[in-house]
Order: C-alpha cells, then sequence, then structure tokens
C-alpha cells in the first residue's frame, strides 16, 4: 500500500481588515494525487477575500485532475473580464504531488514562491515574477527610477530591485499558458508560501525552521507564518503556508 502524502496547512492575518490569502488542498479520489494552491488576492476587501477563496479552490480541483499548470490557468479566468471593466485579481502557486513516483509538479505565477527541502538545503524551486527579479536579470549596473513625485533617482541594479520586489509583473489576470513556468521537482519535502512569509524571513532564518521542523509538518506550516515579522513601518501582510511531505522512494 503507497504511503498517502501528509499536508499542513497555516495562515496568519496581517495588519490589514482581512486576511486575502487562500490556501486548498485537495486529494483526487482513488489516485495517489494531492494537489495544493495557494491564491495571495490583490488588494484587501471582502471580495477578494471570495474571490482568492474561489481561485485556490479551482486551482488545486481543477490542478488534482490536469496538473498545476492547468490549474492556474481555470483560476486566471475569473480574474479576465472585458476591456474597462475592474474584476478582482491575485498571484498564485500550485503543486501537484504523486505519492506514487514521490515528485511534485509545480507552476505559479506573480510572487508567491515554492521550495524545496533536499534533506540538507532549502533551495527556491520557482522565480519570482516581479520587476526586482528582471532587473537583477536585465537592468545592467544601475537604474533610474522615474517616481511618481520628485526628482528621478539613480541607484545600482540590487538596490533598485529591492525597491521593486514587491511589483508583480504577472498575475492570475495577465497570465497565459506562455508565462506560466512548470516544472517537476523530487524534494521529500515541498513549501508553498504567499509573500508575506518568504519576504519577511531571511533565507537562513527559513531554511533553519525547516531543519528543525522538517519531522513535523503541521508545526512547521505554523512556525513560518508565525516567523514572519512587521516591517519598519508596523505593517505585516497576511502570512500563508502549506506543507507538502512525500513519502520516501522507494
Amino acid at each position: 500500500m503507497t504511503t498517502p502524502v501528509i499536508t499542513a496547512v497555516a495562515t496568519r492575518q496581517g495588519t490589514r481588515s482581512h486576511n486575502a490569502d487562500a490556501a486548498t488542498v485537495h486529494r483526487l479520489p482513488g489516485t495517489p494525487m494531492v494537489a495544493a494552491a495557494i491564491v495571495d488576492g490583490i488588494g484587501n476587501t471582502a471580495d477578494v477575500v471570495t474571490f482568492a477563496r474561489t481561485a485556490a479552490e479551482v486551482a488545486a480541483r481543477v490542478g488534482a485532475r490536469r496538473g498545476p499548470l492547468l490549474g492556474i490557468l481555470a483560476a486566471a479566468e475569473m480574474a479576465t473580464a472585458p476591456p474597462g471593466v475592474q474584476v478582482e485579481d491575485g498571484v498564485a502557486v500550485a503543486a501537484v504531488a504523486s505519492a506514487d513516483s514521490s515528485t511534485t509538479a509545480i507552476a505559479w505565477t506573480g510572487d508567491s514562491r515554492i521550495y524545496g527541502w533536499t534533506g540538507s538545503r532549502l533551495v527556491q524551486r520557482s522565480t519570482d515574477q516581479t520587476m526586482g527579479t528582471w532587473l537583477r536579470a536585465w537592468g545592467g549596473t544601475a537604474v533610474t527610477l522615474h517616481p511618481d513625485h520628485g526628482p528621478d533617482t539613480t541607484m545600482p541594479t540590487e538596490q533598485a530591485a529591492r525597491v521593486l520586489d514587491d511589483l508583480a509583473r504577472a498575475a492570475l489576470g495577465r497570465c497565459s499558458i506562455a508565462t506560466v513556468p512548470i516544472c517537476y521537482i523530487s524534494d521529500p519535502l515541498v513549501i508553498l508560501t504567499s509573500d508575506g512569509a518568504h519576504s519577511q524571513i531571511p533565507h537562513e532564518e527559513l531554511e533553519a525552521l525547516v531543519r528543525d521542523h522538517a519531522h513535523d509538518p503541521q508545526t512547521l506550516a505554523e512556525a513560518i507564518v508565525t516567523a514572519a515579522q512587521p516591517d519598519t513601518d508596523g505593517y505585516r501582510d497576511d502570512a500563508t503556508t502549506i506543507v507538502v511531505a512525500l513519502p520516501p522512494r522507494t
């Protein structure tokens, strides 16, 4: 009998009125497939909360049946509208784990993340689709920013990238089959996070939490969202984590 995939979910509301993060885990009956999805809603209203919860459910349920890429694209249909019509949107990650093969297919749009724990190292398996990431790849040695108010500012690329790390270049409402990456990983532990979790925890601290709690997925998920700290202005984003523990390869 195949050992099942173990999952754990934790979320913590930030300093705004609503928790606009949503997480869903879906097990496809009669199969070894388990899908997990996080949608981080853009904005902080009751409508955004409803959107995020529904989109995460769609991404996980379709993902379990059709894979994480089509799961995200199905959820993206909720963020489409005729020209000039404003609808809710969000960024998303999805993972589909197989207990039989001990592999996980992952896909994403935006700046939520997927990490893999190798047993000794924590590796970021997704790539943030943000202006900061784009600048690091293509920005040269210095970048001139054009703020809405005030004079232009020229600064080293890495400094400018940190300023723009929160500016997503992709979201559910702006994604397509050509912009949603998909890959397969074989890490025994897979961790999905909204940016309110990983952006407020240094990588070394996050890796230490995984090392300490890799044997207990629920404790690990709760430790990650608890560790997310406010910024210098006292603002703390919603923080959400899903931990997926795969059975050992046989």
